[in-house]
């Protein structure tokens, strides 16, 4: 960057740009979510029929629209408000180094050196000491020996043209970095020119904002950084410590990081994943599409089928063997999008206020997590959290997140006058086998303290005034069960436990919220009760006569949750079972009706089964 280039830029310009884009961002924002609160909440409420189907998905289309220019423009706010501050920082050191210049007579020249005057004391000639011209230098080892060569100078001006001349040229080449840095980023922040906003745009968007994350450092760095895992109270103090900008910059360019940060609150920890949500479904569905254009042709042919009792010979189109392979990586691509579109469908569904969904954690790596959250979790007078057991993934996250819908809906209509926020919580990655991972306790461990600072954190965000309740199912049982075990002063006030496998607790009040607070359940006919002895033991496959409880490092024997010795509360649920042919074949999935979801309601607004 030339000198007059760079003592003619006013980088406040650029900071006001990216206020103005702030600001288009936040329009769009506010559009968003007037369109999915307000409008498409109330043509769901009114209307019915092709009509008001058709309407309600251009409004999701709209609604999408408006999400693409919030995040894009406060990616390009961020980028701007980065570029400025680092030409900000060129610019004060060309400034100082023009002044320095100025008080001392030395003369800036256009290429940036400095001529300084004769000056010092006379030498033996009678002669003043030769002024001259001295270019800047950058490199630090040619900076050190043109220093060293204006201190051997007996002209002292020499000393004071070299210093101003390095700090000019280091002001360039800081200015020119800068420009050659984000030139290109800001080009590549550039929208299609048209009004659909496809999977290869959310693409594009995941593929900015690490172009812009990568040239932020500096600009982020300026103000408080967040602090490394830091407690659910530290996160909150550090979040509201920043500036509305700061805040908004932190959202644009580390959505995943603000998602998953306990302590925030859960419209800001929302707004964030549904970001990286709309970023990881565009990715799959662009993979997918991808595959789909891939299809082998032909994918069937004939050919000659043969009885083999009979001899009878017929002829069937069959699949290729080229196309069983394609069909079956297109059924795995399609998993993890069918989990986010069922996530994607309690925005576009919900009803009113008190069953709006917010998503409070989202990671499609591996088998994926999510939290869910049915009504606003920092607002609600009751927080049921429920963990989901073995099994679990994202791709079969929709009845999970139905649980929680059809609790919160019992727990409404159970307590009307106090609201009940309702979270499935698959904020882990969960055993998949029942009969092998399931008994390995290193899943549970590994969710102790994730678990544990989510609930610390909603606590922390309702400031203490919350009804909290932890349910656990299956294995998520243990992963419940270590959680209150091992964290004495944890904000909850009642755990459920049904379908347990064991909670790594001899007693109930082990887990630290006394005894009377602690509910169990298990069906008769639950699978649960036909998991197998621990190795080396003999015991009838029956969870009553013996549990497979864990600690931190091996297999131990326990109390079944719902037996005498272990202390607790119980109550009834159905014996529950599949029909078979011969009799009820076991289930495992029955405590969300009947009796036993009523039970688990009164429980989660403070009442007793």
């Amino acid at each position: 960057m030339e000198l007059a280039t760079l003592k003619a830029l006013k980088p406040t310009e650029y900071s006001e740009a990216a206020d103005g884009y702030r600001s288009t961002s936040d329009m769009a924002s506010a559009a968003k979510d007037r369109i999915d609160n307000q409008m498409a909440v109330a043509l769901r409420n009114q209307l019915k029929g092709k009509a008001a189907t058709a309407a309600g998905k251009q409004l999701g289309e709209l609604s999408q629209n408006f999400h693409y220019v919030q995040v894009q423009c406060g990616l390009v706010s961020t980028a701007l408000k980065a570029f400025s501050y680092e030409m900000e920082a060129a610019k004060r050191k060309l400034d100082t180094a023009l002044e320095n210049a100025k008080a001392a007579n030395l003369t800036v020249n256009s290429d940036g050196s400095v001529t300084y005057p004769p000056g010092g004391e006379k030498g033996e000639d009678g002669k003043t000491p030769d002024g001259g011209t001295v270019g800047g230098l950058t490199d630090s080892t040619a900076s050190a020996v043109g220093r060293q060569a204006a201190n051997f100078d007996p002209n002292p001006h020499h000393r004071l043209a070299q210093d101003c001349a390095d700090l000019i040229a280091t002001a360039l080449k800081e200015a020119t970095e800068a420009d050659e840095k984000w030139a290109p980023k800001l080009r590549a922040l550039t929208a299609d020119d048209d009004l659909t906003v496809s999977s290869g745009d959310w693409v594009d968007v995941k593929e900015d904002t690490t172009g812009v994350l990568k040239g932020a450092d500096d600009y982020l760095e300026s103000f408080r950084e967040p602090p490394k895992q830091g407690t659910p109270e530290e996160n909150s103090k550090w979040w509201h410590g920043l500036s509305e900008e700061q805040q908004a910059a932190y959202i644009a360019v580390h959505p995943e990081a603000i998602g998953w940060m306990d302590g925030l609150p859960a419209t800001v920890r929302d707004e964030s994943n549904r970001t990286v949500l709309a970023e990881a479904r565009g990715a799959a569905q662009t993979r997918l599409d991808s595959w789909v254009a891939q299809e082998p042709k032909p994918a069937y042919v004939e050919r000659e089928i043969i009885n083999a009792q009979t001899g009878e010979r017929w002829t069937a189109k069959v699949p290729t063997d080229e196309w069983r392979e394609w069909e079956k990586k297109r059924k795995e691509l399609e998993k993890p999008l069918n989990g986010m579109k069922a996530i994607q469908s309690r925005f576009d569904t919900y009803v009113n206020e008190s069953t709006r969904p917010y998503l409070l954690g989202f990671d499609d790596r591996n088998n994926g997590r999510a939290i869910v959250a049915v009504g606003n979790p920092d607002t609600a007078d009751n927080v049921v959290t429920y963990v989901p057991g073995t099994g679990s993934t994202l791709s079969s996250i929709d009845g999970d997140i139905g649980r929680a819908e059809v609790l919160q809906d019992q727990a409404s209509a159970t307590d009307p006058a106090h609201s009940t926020a309702s979270i499935m919580w698959l904020g882990y990655d969960a055993p998949q086998g029942l009969l092998s991972d399931a008994t390995d306790p290193k899943y549970a461990d590994d969710a102790r303290e994730p678990l544990s600072s989510f609930l610390t954190g909603i606590d922390t965000v309702h400031g203490g005034a919350v009804n909290s309740t932890v349910l656990g199912h299956s294995y998520g049982t243990l992963v419940a069960g270590e959680t209150l075990r091992d964290h004495p002063d944890l904000p909850v006030d009642n755990a459920i436990l049904v379908g347990s496998p064991g909670v790594g607790a001899d007693h109930a009040k082990d887990l630290n919220i006394g005894a009377d607070h602690v509910f169990a359940a298990t069906a008769q006919n639950d699978l649960v009760n036909l998991a197998p002895p621990p190795a080396g033991t003999l015991a009838p496959l029956n969870p009553k006569a013996y549990m497979r409880l864990f600690d931190d490092h091996s297999i131990m024997y326990g109390n079944d949750p719902t037996s005498d010795e272990f202390g607790g509360r119980t109550f009834q649920v159905a014996d529950g079972g599949l029909p078979g042919s011969d009799g009820l074949m076991p289930a495992h999935s029955q405590y969300w009706e009947g009796d036993s979801l009523n039970h688990m309601a009164r429980i989660v607004t403070g009442g007793t089964p």
